[in-house]
């Protein structure tokens, strides 16, 4: 009888064993999603952080990245995630404008100075808060490219009466301001926009300096007119299926939010770089950088000042406090004085 009972309870403990060994052995196969080019440096850091979840976890994860828009565009990134066609997907906020109200604040002229800074700070902000417009993802990671310049294929900009009737491509609240400095915006996803300047359907575009060269709109742009002060630096979002994520074991999950944080600065400093590359480009192809007087800046800076404005009491109509609307908008500012300076200490080059 006791052999009986041995026999039987050694079956079902070498049963488990079995069932986890084959459980432990399966490899977790994910798919991220990105709408840059492959070419693009995003895409490389993309990659990267792929290359390093499998080294981390000894090959239990694989993540495959689709660039280009292969497996999803830009403006159905999000919601590619949430239906599960992409684990993980990367995109600009700004491309859906309602759905991200308070990473908005990013896309609005509030005086960022570079994409460094802005990176950090939209961390800080979302640690911080939480908004709930990201409770139904798992955030992995949130960045900014560089504050915006005016990308102009034949003309110079060098005062706000300059950009009267041209058609510049703009997205979300950048298209406000762009708006209220003259020009007339046109939204277009970001993969038509080299296409449509070679043929003349756009006069430019407002952007930042990494579409110089992620997009080789440095390849035709004669002039970028640097507009200090204006500073939106548009957040783009790296995020998980939220299902996904909760489905992870406990030793993986903390394993993806480690290498999640150490990635965070190559983000970072990869807009950075991508802004000084996108100059040069534009300098290698003849192209001429301009920069404002102070005086001309300071209008520009009063001609967008509303755009903050509404931007706020948008929030408030959202069912946000002035308080806390004000209180949102103050953490930023402080923020980016903090990162500013450290950019500083650390000596981070930019590229204007």
């Amino acid at each position: 009888m006791k052999r009986k009972l041995f026999v039987v309870v050694m079956g079902v403990f070498l049963s488990l064993v079995a069932v986890t060994a084959t459980y432990a052995g399966e490899t977790i196969k994910l798919k991220f999603a990105a709408f840059f080019p492959v070419t693009h440096k995003f895409c490389g850091v993309n990659q990267q952080f792929c290359d390093e979840i499998k080294k981390r976890t000894n090959g239990r994860v694989e993540i495959t990245h689709y660039g280009g828009g292969t497996l999803a565009n830009a403006p159905k990134m999000f919601n590619s995630v949430l239906e599960g066609i992409a684990d993980f997907g990367l995109a600009a906020a700004a491309l859906t404008r309602g759905r991200f109200p308070m990473a908005e604040a990013f896309d609005s002229p509030m005086g960022l100075p570079s994409a460094w800074v802005a990176s950090h700070v939209a961390n800080d902000t979302y640690e911080k808060f939480k908004p709930k417009e990201w409770d139904k993802v798992h955030v992995t990671n949130l960045l900014c490219v560089g504050p915006v310049i005016v990308i102009s294929l034949k003309k110079p900009v060098n005062t706000m009466e300059d950009l009267r009737g041209l058609k510049v491509r703009s997205v979300g609240r950048q298209a406000d301001a762009v708006k209220a400095l003259g020009a007339t915006p046109v939204a277009m996803d970001p993969a038509d926009m080299y296409e449509s300047m070679r043929r003349g359907v756009l006069d430019g575009a407002v952007g930042p300096a990494e579409m110089l060269k992620g997009w080789k709109l440095g390849e035709l742009a004669k002039y970028s007119t640097i507009a200090k002060g204006v500073g939106n630096a548009p957040l783009f979002y790296i995020v998980m299926n939220k299902g996904k994520w909760d489905s992870l074991p406990d030793d993986l999950k903390k394993i993806f939010d480690e290498v999640s944080l150490e990635f965070r600065e190559k983000y970072a400093v990869a807009a950075q770089e991508l802004d000084i590359e996108g100059i040069a480009l534009l300098k290698e192809h003849g192209g001429q950088v301009i920069s404002l007087s102070d005086a001309e800046a300071k209008r520009w800076e009063q001609a967008v000042a509303p755009v903050v404005t509404d931007y706020k009491k948008e929030l408030v109509s959202l069912g946000y406090t002035q308080a806390e609307a004000d209180a949102y908008l103050a953490f930023i500012k402080e923020r980016t004085a903090y990162w500013t300076q450290k950019e500083k200490e650390k000596g981070i080059a930019r590229a204007y």
